[in-house]
């Protein structure tokens, strides 16, 4: 996954009003801490920030320029806040993370192929946690389940890891199961008169 370039700007009003005011500016409150650095209150511009996480994903790393701070600093969002109705970003906690280090992130898993005929497929998880290099995280997982009878189970350890990842949970975790698919024809409930010309077994 690429880097991002994000500018940032120091973030002096705190509280609701403050949080109010930076996000009718356009941009949206955040903190960056992590690697024994002090935290430091910041504003993202909210359109570069969104547009970053819609092609990222949640795991999009940073490079964030502050203005008046000299170099640039690496960071990961470690917990978003949205507005469920406007589905705007209402805060992002950043945590610094350093080039050639590893993190444990979650990622996406996509299962691929089908299943057998007359299965229905229930997912437990739609993540799986592992262990990368900061810089050089998955946009997504995949695991197949091409020809998976009822019954069957789909765990971490089926999930493709390319190289250099890590699965950071046991391998026998469930992400998904194969259920056999429910019959379209349902008996009458108990106490239910059979439909005219239907006769009652």
């Amino acid at each position: 996954m690429s880097e991002v370039k994000i500018s940032a700007e120091p973030r002096t009003e705190f509280g609701k009003g403050g949080a109010r005011r930076t996000r009718r500016a356009g941009l949206v409150p955040a903190v960056l801490y992590g690697h024994g650095e002090k935290p430091q209150h910041i504003a993202l511009p909210a359109r570069e920030f969104a547009a970053a996480i819609r092609h990222g994903g949640i795991n999009q790393i940073f490079t964030i320029d502050i203005a008046g701070n000299s170099g640039a600093t690496l960071a990961l969002p470690k917990a978003i806040q949205r507005d469920p109705i406007r589905d705007t970003f209402e805060h992002v906690d950043l945590l610094i993370v350093k080039r050639g280090e590893k993190i444990q992130v979650d990622i996406q898993v996509t299962l691929t192929g089908e299943a057998a005929k007359n299965t229905l497929i229930v997912h437990e998880s739609n993540t799986v946690a592992v262990v990368a290099e900061a810089l050089h995280l998955p946009s997504e997982l995949e695991a197949s389940i091409e020809g998976l009878e009822a019954g069957s189970h789909v765990t971490a350890g089926d999930v493709k890891l390319p190289k250099g990842v890590e699965l950071a949970v046991d391998a026998d975790t469930v992400l998904a199961v194969v259920n056999a698919a429910q019959s379209n024809e349902e008996a009458p409930a108990e106490g239910e008169t059979p439909a005219e010309g239907e006769s009652a077994e």
